[in-house]
């Protein structure tokens, strides 16, 4: 996991190491400065002699400067390397999520594949930018303040071996605890992060529907879970402190006994004796920040867990490898025509699960050109059914078929270049309306903009706004209505000129007229085009080359308007509970 985690330090790999080489330049220069002070003690002031004082003095004020560079520039680098590797891992992270099918971002949930991408990284780069200079500190101190203090008195020096024992079994002890607990806390936060993202996708629904106390106690349980949760940590953690306060003093404590009584005898200097309590200073602080650190590493360990699981994650969509195409060379692909085939297609959602299918036995063809809706009650499989087409969902038997190749032996670019989608939440992205109809293909030029524009019927209004194509939408369009935002998504689609078209009940927030001038215009002008339509009013789709009626997941009906009316007591059921009150 640590490997594959420092394989994204990448082009920063040379401050990283940089790092370290500078603060063991620091920590050299702290080590040095207490036996130039115990040499002003011992032979400056106890000697009187003024030049030693002065000679030392002003080396350790060198070596402090010459420290203090080191340090600040060791900070520098080691935040760049650390900037750069969390800059790095969060882009892997990124890119794997847009390689993720539907299935994989629904068994992740985004509020969690938000966390891991932004907290669960930080974590990581923070630990690493410690690591590249605390750890080194703590190791080079340590083991070079035991050097100096076994130098200056081993038998002083031995006390220290019943003091480490003691606090790493302590911070053993209490990193135990942590972890798991650590593990718990990230869990909170997605808790925390997918209630905040699910209000305000759906703040008009909570202020339409007056629920905000309610949404109020839901944040409430959740904040205080993550509160009691960080809390919990914090308390364990705290245990170190104590632990670690009562072995330094005494400590000191017993140096000062021991070592007082043999200044007393003469067997040690002065001078000697405080540089020496300045080392056991310094290597017990550096075991408390052993510690510190391992508590923190605890949790980066839980965050890098998290991680590697997406990294690791294998899309279940994904492109055939050349062995499974038969190897060699890419795949011919037909002709981009538009033709679409169901061969007795079944779906369930979990796929490896026990659930029962959402669509079974579904067999039909739309020939290029064609006209074809889909009609049918809520929960039916409609959306699920045009899901299978761009292959966000694979089907689970049969099999889907563009232009006469299954759509799981092309590759994903590819297939989804054929086909223009408007999918049922219409989403719009902050930026101008120019920009957003660009979105779909970038390359179009000013007048095809225009003409999918005016074809989508959103001219005239994009053109009531003082900016015009340069209106500035905020994020998701909610500054425009739900038929300007539909009409916007059906001119994006129709700016890529797809062989197929889909549109996921996408006109159901314009009216009649409105709605007839947008399929004229896809007669007129995507006549090449096949257009798969689902709708809920029957007036959008009784002049359909082909109706297919959709009941629990079946086909029960197929056939033109006239045809069913006829023959399919499912689809007039529809058309007489909408023509109720109405007349003809």
């Amino acid at each position: 996991m640590v490997k594959k985690l420092l394989s994204y330090v990448g082009e920063y790999k040379k401050w990283v190491l940089l790092a370290p080489a500078l603060m063991v330049v620091e920590v050299a220069c702290e080590i040095v400065l207490p036996r130039l002070m115990a040499a002003i003690v011992d032979v400056g002031i106890a000697g009187g002699n003024m030049e030693a004082i002065v000679k030392n003095g002003l080396l350790m004020l060198a070596l402090a400067g010459v420290g203090m560079a080191s340090g600040v520039l060791s900070a520098w680098v080691a935040t760049r390397g650390g900037q750069g590797f969390g800059a790095n891992l969060r882009n892997a992270m990124f890119q794997k999520i847009q390689d993720f099918s539907f299935a994989d971002i629904d068994r992740f949930s985004s509020a969690s594949l938000i966390t891991r991408t932004t907290n669960d990284v930080n974590q990581i780069q923070m630990t690493l930018t410690m690591a590249t200079r605390m750890v080194v500190r703590v190791v080079a101190m340590l083991v070079g303040a035991l050097f100096m203090a076994f130098s200056i008195n081993a038998e002083l020096a031995r006390v220290l071996l019943l003091a480490i024992p003691i606090l790493a079994l302590g911070i053993g002890a209490v990193m135990k605890i942590c972890n798991k607990l650590f593990e718990v806390m990230q869990k909170k936060i997605d808790n925390l992060n997918n209630t905040v993202q699910e209000n305000l996708v759906a703040v008009r629904v909570v202020k339409a529907f007056v629920r905000a106390g309610y949404e109020k106690t839901k944040f409430k349980a959740a904040n205080d879970e993550l509160t009691r949760t960080g809390i919990a940590v914090a308390m364990r953690i705290n245990l170190i402190s104590p632990i670690m306060t009562v072995t330094l003093n005494l400590v000191t404590l017993s140096v000062l006994y021991l070592g007082g009584t043999q200044v007393m005898e003469g067997k040690m200097l002065y001078g000697d004796l405080s540089s020496f309590i300045s080392y056991i200073a310094q290597i017990l602080m550096s075991v408390m920040m052993v510690g510190m650190m391992f508590i923190m590493s605890s949790r980066a360990v839980a965050c890098a867990r998290r991680i590697v699981e997406v990294l690791d994650t294998q899309p279940d969509i994904q492109d055939k490898s050349p062995e499974e195409t038969g190897g060699g060379g890419a795949r011919e692909l037909p002709p981009a025509r538009g033709m679409v085939e169901f061969r007795d297609v079944s779906f369930k959602y979990q796929a490896s699960g026990t659930g029962d299918n959402v669509l079974e036995h579904i067999s039909f063809t739309a020939r290029p050109g064609q006209f074809v809706a889909i009609v049918g009650g809520t929960g039916t499989g409609k959306s699920s059914l045009v899901n299978l087409i761009p292959r966000f969902y694979d089907v689970a038997g049969g099999a889907v078929l563009v232009d006469g190749l299954d759509v799981r032996d092309y590759p994903m670019e590819e297939l989804r270049s054929r086909i223009g989608m408007v999918l049922q939440n219409n989403v719009l992205f902050s930026g101008t309306i120019r920009e957003n109809l660009l979105w779909g293909r970038p390359d179009a030029t000013e007048e095809e903009m225009l003409q999918a524009a005016r074809d989508a019927q959103a001219y005239d209004f994009i053109m009531g706004f003082p900016d015009g194509f340069d209106t500035v939408l905020d994020q998701g369009g909610t500054n425009v209505s739900g038929g300007q935002k539909q009409r916007l998504c059906i001119a994006r689609a129709m700016l890529r000129r797809p062989a197929i078209l889909i549109l996921d009940d996408s006109t159901s927030a314009v009216d009649s007229a409105t709605e007839a001038a947008i399929r004229e215009s896809f007669a007129r002008n995507l006549k090449g085009t096949t257009v798969i339509i689902i709708a809920q009013r029957i007036s959008s789709v009784r002049y359909a080359d082909r109706i297919l009626v959709l009941d629990d997941g079946a086909i029960v009906g197929q056939g033109t308007h006239e045809e069913l009316m006829k023959t399919n007591e499912v689809y007039r059921e529809i058309y007489h509970s909408q023509q109720e009150g109405v007349g003809e």
